[in-house]
């Protein structure tokens, strides 16, 4: 439990923030489910527009410093590639 007043109004910030980034990071496992989902599925179309959606909002996240940054390039990349074999395998 705070002591202060400075304690305890950093503890409701901390869990306030807390809620609002585990929203985020939760809502950003959807989004690259649905990349991975439609992958898998073979869908060249789809899985490039959900990758579209999926990177500007993997970009919005490490700006408010919910992702490091690097997570975030890495995340993006991983997908990329995955998208990238796919090419290749449908034009082989």
């Amino acid at each position: 439990m705070p002591t202060t007043k400075s304690a305890a109004k950093r503890l409701r910030q901390s869990e306030t923030r807390r809620a609002q980034n585990r929203s985020i990071k939760r809502s950003l496992s959807t989004y690259i489910r649905r990349v991975n989902e439609a992958v898998a599925a073979g869908d060249i179309a789809k899985s490039e527009a959900e990758f579209r959606l999926v990177g500007k909002k993997i970009d919005q996240a490490a700006a408010k410093r919910v992702l490091h940054a690097n997570t975030a390039a890495r995340t993006k990349s991983r997908i990329s590639a995955r998208i990238k074999r796919l090419k290749q395998a449908a034009s082989a």
